[in-house]
């Protein structure tokens, strides 16, 4: 097969998206109303113009506005179910999505009406489309470690519905560093630990990363490359990267796709993975991803089929399931 319908028959796993950065504009409006929220744009349209955002900052205060109109459980249930179509269409079979509690709960949304939303979600979505999935706490690194705190504390009730807690939101000035405690914590009560480290901010970061926060997983890490004993490093403990091409491309990691170095490092041996981050913002979803790094790398069939086997070996699914889709991946022709 070409390398498009292998893209669209390999089984794949999203290990970094944000949920709320899978709102598109349409649903935005919808929720918008039936809440009767206002919002700054006066059309889709209007919302889609300004997704011309030209760095990380400038992405986020969009995507806070955004997320103001999420009020109700059965909102953060239609976002969440809007995303599982999209995994459908892409043939994405497993997700770890990350929800970023603070942003709601600081508006006065009950921690328990997000999770109970998303988690519905979920639900359905394995018996109805056979997609399983994950949650994973984010904790805003722009705001204080005590707030990280607190809402850790509130995570505590639903502690058998978030496999793994993770550290997004501005980078720069916000190293991982700053929340080495509450991480700790995190560890102790039984958490899985992943954090966002070298997209805009330093190699340094992932260092810390990986030292202070012990992570299982680096997201992003793309910047891990301008240091030589960090790469190292990462090959040999086959640290995943959860790498987001046109994530990178949108907010100008990169210049343009034939600069990105996921082809590089995969050849390098490093344990890459390809995800949509924040997909209704940065222009595309799973497969949108895979086609635009195909494209402008020149990858072979079997860097793709590495690429969809990395990301199930990254996951955190049982062992059995893992096994069930890359033999299933292996058997692609």
């Amino acid at each position: 097969m070409n390398q498009l319908e292998l893209i669209r028959a390999l089984p794949k796993a999203e290990l970094h998206v944000h949920i709320e950065g899978t709102f598109e504009p349409e649903l935005m409006f919808e929720i918008a109303q039936r809440n009767q929220i206002a919002i700054p744009y006066q059309s889709v349209e209007d919302v889609r113009q300004a997704y011309n955002f030209h760095n990380l900052q400038s992405f986020l205060d969009i995507y806070y506005a955004g997320a103001n109109v999420l009020i109700h459980e059965q909102d953060f249930y239609d976002l969440a179910w809007a995303y599982f179509e999209k995994c459908a269409e892409d043939y994405v079979v497993h997700t770890e999505m990350f929800f970023d509690p603070q942003t709601h709960t600081d508006r006065g949304i009950a921690f328990e009406v997000v999770i109970n939303g998303l988690q519905r979600a979920c639900d359905d979505a394995l018996e109805k489309l056979g997609i399983s999935s994950r949650l994973i706490m984010c904790f805003l690194r722009h705001l204080s470690e005590e707030a990280a705190f607190e809402t850790l504390a509130q995570a505590l009730p639903f502690k058998e519905q978030i496999i793994a807690v993770g550290l997004d939101s501005s980078e720069m000035g916000h190293p991982p560093s700053k929340f080495e405690r509450v991480f700790a914590k995190a560890r102790e009560l039984g958490f899985l630990i992943v954090a966002h480290a070298g997209e805009e901010g330093p190699a340094q970061y992932v260092w810390e990363a990986l030292d202070l926060l012990k992570v299982n997983r680096i997201d992003h890490g793309v910047r891990s490359e301008e240091d030589a004993q960090l790469m190292q490093r990462l090959i040999a403990e086959k640290m995943p990267l959860t790498v987001c091409p046109l994530s990178n491309l949108k907010l100008r990691v990169v210049d343009n796709m034939a600069q990105h170095n996921i082809r590089r490092l995969l050849q390098q041996g490093v344990h890459v993975t390809v995800n949509s981050d924040d997909p209704s913002y940065f222009g595309g979803y799973m497969n949108d991803n895979f086609i635009a790094i195909t494209e402008a790398l020149d990858l072979s069939n079997a860097e793709l089929k590495q690429l969809a086997m990395n990301s199930f070996e990254a996951s955190f699914m049982p062992e059995t399931e893992k096994q069930k889709w890359k033999l299933q991946i292996q058997n692609l022709s």
